[in-house]
């Protein structure tokens, strides 16, 4: 059994593991790719840690980092702005409306878009684009469970039919995965948009070193924990790109990106620890662009009794919940630079408040937890393995994380063992349903309500091994079909209270972004509709 550590992670402790202070190692790091953003000056250079990162094929993408990429070299029929995560807005699609029987919505498409081959985007590449998205059958596809199909009316115009109208599609149109493609050189590669795309599509590797869309970059090159090369789209419909290059550099060490930001070796650091961003308060040379997003990281566990016994009571798992310092967390490792809400619900969504945590969400309450532990017939606790990423997520170590947790956890007589696996190995397990627990992320699909609260009664349900009853299931449908906003909101209050009771998922926090940027960046303007940023929206000074 591993000896529990203190109560409170030391902060000396997080620094030395985040490599402050680390010069050698720091020094190592700057011995591999070029310096970009010195010596370019058309070149946007960001670090970032995209180790999770598997594909950026957007019918199959579904991990952290890759949308930001997918946003930059393709659009969707509709968008939201980083002001309005309410509102979608005309993109690639003019104008949209019901259809004239109320079954669905048609949209209109926009004269004169290009492809970055410099071929015109009409009905049939959006149409054969959607109809791959959802017949291929990944993630992303799940989320177009409520359309039938996808109607092309003449070159101009494409239908989206659905099976509920009532339900949501505008926001889930908005997101990264349901972007146009262009048909003819997608075909040329290997793509499938029939009923069987699933077996025969196989565009995947291509797409993962090429893009297809209309957008203001174009995807040239990955290189796996290395780099990313994009270059600018000369027949982006908005204009002339503002960078003729963007690289990604990833550097997973918050070290590393503060030193390259501070020596302009970088243009952005997206993974800067609240230690680092205290450095920058005063720089001439940088400043920080903050935003509240609606990622979350949060502690799924199993329910699943033969993975672990003491796992498969809720009141075990209940009593987890009420051992963790969510407070420490917040204010100790974030430096109070982040929100919590209760369950797949951001705070800023439709019936989700800090003041609904407060009533109703799990808080550190140590007698409680004892108290379910011995309802549990665990008085003396139990053990479990807590399996996480080696990654980082906006600033934010998992190691680090892991071991607080375990300090947490370990006043009540719960022992989490900590085991670390590189970020696709751990990501593939909880997929595929074999992890006893995860401490991971959660990144918006789209800014939905629905797709939160239906991914947690859906697929994430089936990763926790939790079959919930066909009325929770019904609940979230009902919630997001409601019209009225405050009908709304008290079924979403009832779906949130059973995810509570549930006890498999536990929301730690929700962060507020703090991205250190040079001042030779004039405009950074970061979103949290699931993208992070709107890459041709940043500009030079």
């Amino acid at each position: 059994m591993r000896e529990p550590i203190g109560s409170m992670v030391d902060r000396r402790e997080v620094l030395r593991m985040l490599g402050i202070g680390s010069a050698g190692f720091v020094a190592s790091q700057f011995a591999g790719p070029p310096v970009y953003a010195q010596s370019h000056k058309g070149t946007l250079v960001l670090a970032i840690d995209f180790a999770d990162t598997v594909t950026f094929d957007p019918a199959h993408e579904s991990n952290y980092m890759a949308p930001l990429i997918v946003a930059a070299c393709y659009e969707c029929l509709v968008t939201m702005t980083p002001d309005d995560y309410v509102n979608v807005k005309p993109a690639l699609a003019s104008s949209f409306q019901r259809t004239p029987d109320g079954g669905g919505w048609r949209f209109t498409l926009r004269d004169g878009v290009k492809f970055s081959s410099g071929n015109v985007m009409i009905a049939d590449d959006v149409k054969y684009s959607l109809d791959r998205e959802l017949h291929i059958g990944d993630q992303p596809s799940q989320y177009l469970s409520n359309v039938i199909r996808f109607d092309k009316v003449d070159d101009k115009t494409i239908d989206v039919i659905l099976k509920n109208p009532a339900e949501p599609i505008l926001t889930i149109l908005a997101a990264p995965s349901f972007v146009v493609c262009e048909k003819k050189v997608l075909e040329e590669h290997g793509a499938d948009a029939s009923p069987d795309a699933k077996t025969k599509d196989k565009a995947l590797d291509w797409l993962n070193q090429n893009s297809v869309g209309t957008g203001p970059y174009r995807l040239v090159r990955w290189e796996q924990n290395s780099q990313i090369q994009l270059v600018a789209n000369p027949n982006y419909w908005r204009g002339k790109p503002p960078f003729d290059r963007v690289v990604l550099r990833h550097i997973p060490d918050s070290a590393v990106q503060l030193l390259s930001l501070q020596r302009g070796d970088i243009d952005a650091a997206f993974n800067l620890i609240p230690e680092q961003v205290a450095i920058l308060k005063d720089s001439k040379d940088i400043w920080i662009d903050r935003l509240t997003s609606t990622d979350f990281v949060y502690l799924a566990l199993t329910s699943e009794a033969a993975f672990n016994k003491a796992l498969g009571i809720r009141a075990a798992r209940q009593a987890v919940g009420y051992a963790i310092d969510y407070d420490g967390i917040k204010n100790s490792l974030l430096a109070g630079n982040a929100v919590r809400p209760v369950t797949f619900l951001p705070i800023g969504t439709n019936g989700s408040t800090e003041e609904l945590t407060r009533e109703i969400g799990y808080h550190e309450d140590l007698d409680r937890s004892k108290k379910l532990l011995t309802e549990a017939g665990l008085p003396n606790g139990f053990e479990f393995d807590l399996q996480y990423g080696t990654g980082a997520i906006t600033g934010t170590s998992f190691a680090v994380l892991a071991q607080k947790l375990q300090s947490d956890l370990a006043r009540v007589g719960i022992m989490a063992k900590l085991a670390p696996l590189d970020m696709v190995t751990f990501r593939t397990q909880y997929t595929t349903y074999k992890a006893t627990s995860a401490l991971t992320f959660w990144n918006p699909p789209a800014i939905e309500s629905e797709l939160w609260a239906a991914a947690t009664v859906e697929r994430v349900a089936k990763r926790v091994h939790w079959v919930p009853p066909d009325d929770v299931v019904k609940l979230v449908h009902r919630a997001a079909a409601e019209p009225d906003k405050q009908k709304q909101i008290e079924l979403w209050r009832q779906y949130q209270q059973i995810m509570v009771d549930e006890a498999n998922l536990f929301i730690l926090f929700q962060p507020i972004y703090q991205i250190g940027v040079r001042r030779s960046i004039k405009t950074f303007p970061l979103t949290a509709a699931g993208w992070q940023l709107d890459m041709f929206g940043a500009q030079p000074a």
